[in-house]
């Protein structure tokens, strides 16, 4: 591989990335249009993580926890200090914008907060998750001011209607977490019920307050349109309702950006989204460009969490037996548990 590696994206999976090329005597740079952890900043405050904090860890360095599981505050906390005394070289705030490879190199464009560079490199990793591109509903109002595609901390609902539309562990968070503050919660979902991968211990939480009525519920629903001070939904069985709304959350999921890969020559398959790569390196078909993480798997971002996808630098960067080591480490936590 050429010496000049850089890594998009400086999540957990990135700094997993980048340790693996590290510890082979290489000196990536991460960049990451956002902070260190970025997705992970996204969680809503004081989330407790589904799976048990050795999952959780990068590069040996364990993950302690007050509880039987990290919080989002204590995972924040861990990255940052795992990339801190990894001495890994990062750039928050600057996000990849797009590259064009020649002669075995990529020239790449970057966007800051001081405008545009060029970076050259001749290792191209691509770890950047799927937070930054929501799936959109397609309905009028969905780009008012007190719409959002991301939870935020409840203290600023106290005392507002405020409208979730999701049906998962994102959604669900943030109608307890609403409600608690003092908010007049109504979830919306389009299922027939919550997802049955719902956390547990929200699960008897959620449907206790919904059957005390103190969190409306509304099923089958679809949003209509969505209003200044009201969201209006479709439920087939009664027909259109509006709903007061001071704040809406469209928590709908997220997905990775197709329209960046395609402009790299990365081939996609039509239905799945998936990009073509190389099993064994997470290689696509542009030679030096490789892929980690959740967009390994295209639109079925839930395959990939964590705790398999910090394997995916050894892949890259390591010799065949560390990749051997990785794929039975896939085999046997890959789809066990996650977010």
């Amino acid at each position: 591989m050429n010496e000049a590696i850089l890594i998009v994206g400086a999540g957990p999976i990135g700094l997993a990335c980048a340790i693996s090329a590290k510890r082979r005597g290489k000196d990536p740079l991460l960049i990451d249009a956002g902070a260190i952890a970025e997705s992970i900043v996204r969680y809503p405050v004081g989330m407790v993580f589904f799976t048990t904090p050795e999952r959780l860890e990068i590069g040996g360095h364990p993950l302690v926890s007050a509880g039987a599981k990290a919080t989002r505050e204590e995972a924040l906390k861990y990255y940052r200090g795992v990339a801190r005394a990894e001495g890994l070289r990062i750039r928050t705030y600057t996000r990849f914008t797009g590259a064009v490879g020649k002669d075995g190199r990529f020239d790449c464009r970057l966007t800051t907060r001081l405008g545009e560079e060029r970076l050259s490199a001749g290792t191209l990793v691509l770890a950047t998750g799927y937070f930054d591109h929501p799936n959109l509903l397609g309905v009028p109002g969905e780009d008012l001011p007190h719409v959002s595609h991301y939870g935020s901390e409840p203290h600023l609902t106290s005392g507002l209607s405020t409208v979730i539309v999701g049906g998962k562990n994102s959604a669900v968070e943030q109608a307890l977490g609403s409600y608690r503050a003092g908010a007049r919660v109504t979830l919306a979902y389009r299922g027939p019920a919550l997802k049955p991968s719902v956390k547990y211990w929200l699960r008897p939480d959620i449907e206790n307050r919904i059957k005390a009525g103190d969190i409306a519920a509304r099923y089958n629903a679809t949003v209509v349109r969505i209003e200044p001070d009201a969201v209006t939904i479709r439920v087939p069985e009664t027909g259109e309702e509006r709903l007061a709304a001071d704040r809406v959350y469209l928590l709908t999921g997220y997905r990775p950006d197709f329209e960046l890969f395609r402009s790299l020559g990365i081939e996609l398959d039509g239905d799945t989204g998936r990009p073509a790569l190389n099993p064994d390196t997470l290689e696509t078909n542009v030679p030096g460009l490789h892929l980690a993480g959740s967009v390994t798997a295209g639109r079925m971002i839930s395959e990939i969490f964590i705790e398999n996808g910090r394997y995916d630098g050894e892949k890259i960067f390591g010799d065949p037996v560390a990749r051997a080591n990785a794929e039975k480490a896939y085999d046997r936590e890959g789809r066990e548990i996650g977010e």
